[in-house]
């Protein structure tokens, strides 16, 4: 769980530095400061046979991974000053990501059907050897002369304020960890407390708390977290049931995702134009509305013959929250100085990052008690205590069990398991809804008097 964990904790905690730190040096030079570690350490993580060095290299790739977004949309905005054109560039952007998610499952399937688990790894040597390459030759070097230094204490606090947050939600959706998470949590709040009279006081803050009082910022801060939470919650439950339920392997489900990155992709680009002449806040709420849409026809998914309509419900919701990533983006970092565009992405990137981990902990764990409480009492008598247990924490853990039995006993575990799971599933698509929902509601309030932007000043 460390191996997997500590990479998004420090890539989280440290995407607001990051942001700052680009305003400081450059969002070029931190671009190609991070491919390179990225790169190199790639290369030493696939190299270890030892799983706490696997935990080092993870957590120095999150390091290097908190650089790439901010530094990446902070370059844009020192490169389109025409807020038209910005509006397409962070819509590219955002697409960009999207391409990412779907292509991911897909290449990381064939290499592990392929090769190992190293050439996960092995893969993002070429590919940040282009950016460390091409970023010189591309992109305009650009900082703020005027910045001062980054200060350290304010860093620290940030990072002992975002990982116990992180963590905490994390351990929200475990058995056991209710303690522990809130714990974390009311510790990560106290030493947020701490960094923002910190911030209050100082010349140069590393984050300008006083963006939250901006009604455009909060507002778009507030959607683009409601939005995450509701996808964060029923994206890992879709791929599971791709692979655990219709027994696809990883590049099969990779596959099936496609369709919807790509529709995300166009959606992503064409949202910024046609934001030119419809309320950014009214498109943002109407594509919650679509989502909502799509998630309600995740609602009818059961264990058998699922298939198509999980696929089609995904191919509605997922391109449905372009709107929401690209435009309260834009709206975000264009609400401030351009000397502070690092920084303000980097807010936008963490709230994104909380709001995945916030529906992964809490709609996980709702998805998570359904099936244990639906699940219990449909397994067959006379079962081996380690397969009722495997069984009864999670679907993954009847299919492993499941493989030792003989076919109808194996069968017999299966089959509700599998349908518990749908249930759980059918759950987190209703909070799921509701969060959408509840997103375009906040969007049309706090967005909704934003004007188009293509129209002329008092239009």
């Amino acid at each position: 769980m460390w191996i997997i964990d500590i990479y998004g904790f420090l890539m989280a905690g440290l995407l607001v530095t990051m942001g700052t730190l680009g305003d400081r040096i450059g969002h070029r030079r931190l671009l190609i400061g991070g491919a390179v570690v990225f790169a190199v350490v790639s290369v030493l993580a696939a190299g270890t046979s030892d799983p706490t060095w696997l935990i080092v290299w993870r957590a120095v790739l999150g390091v290097a991974a908190a650089t790439q977004m901010p530094a990446t949309l902070g370059l844009i905005f020192a490169t389109f000053t025409d807020g038209r054109q910005r509006g397409v560039a962070v819509g590219v952007w955002s697409g960009t990501i999207s391409v990412g998610t779907g292509l991911g499952p897909v290449v990381c399937g064939a290499l592990l059907e392929a090769f190992s688990w190293r050439a996960a790894f092995l893969i993002a040597v070429p590919v940040m050897a282009i950016v460390a390459i091409g970023a010189p030759l591309l992109l305009p070097a650009n900082r703020n002369p005027a910045a001062g230094r980054v200060d350290l204490v304010s860093v620290l606090l940030s990072l002992a304020t975002l990982l116990p947050v992180v963590y905490g939600v994390k351990e929200l959706g475990k058995d056991g960890r209710l303690a522990v998470a809130v714990v974390a949590i009311v510790i990560g709040f106290a030493f947020g407390a701490w960094f923002v009279v910190r911030q209050t006081r100082l010349p140069e803050p590393l984050l300008d708390v006083r963006l939250f009082a901006h009604r455009v910022v909060s507002g778009a801060l507030g959607v683009f977290l409601l939005a995450a939470t509701a996808l964060g919650g029923v994206y890992l439950l879709i791929t599971q049931y791709l692979q655990l339920v219709e027994g696809l392997s990883p590049l099969q489900a990779g596959l099936w995702v496609l369709p919807a990155a790509a529709l995300l992709v166009l959606v992503s680009t064409a949202s910024p134009i046609l934001a030119r002449r419809i309320r950014p806040g009214r498109l943002i709420a109407a594509g919650l509305a679509v989502q909502v849409i799509g998630y309600l026809m995740l609602t009818q998914v059961g264990a058998t013959g699922g298939l198509p309509l999980l696929v089609a419900g995904f191919i509605v919701l997922y391109p449905a929250v372009a709107p929401s990533m690209a435009l309260t983006t834009n709206l975000v970092v264009g609400s401030v100085p351009p000397q502070k565009a690092g920084a303000a992405s980097g807010l936008a990137t963490t709230c994104s990052d909380l709001g995945i981990s916030l529906g992964i902990a809490i709609i996980g764990s709702i998805a998570a008690a359904v099936y244990r409480g639906q699940v219990i009492g449909e397994l067959p008598g006379g079962l081996p205590p380690q397969t009722t247990a495997a069984s009864l924490d999670s679907l993954d853990g009847a299919v492993t069990a499941a493989q030792t039995l003989p076919g109808e006993l194996g069968a017999a575990v299966l089959g509700p398991a599998r349908q518990a799971f749908a249930s759980g599933l059918n759950t987190a698509a209703v909070i799921a809804a509701v969060i959408a929902a509840g997103a375009a509601v906040l969007a049309l309030r706090r967005l909704g008097h934003i004007p188009p932007t293509g129209s002329t000043p008092g239009q």
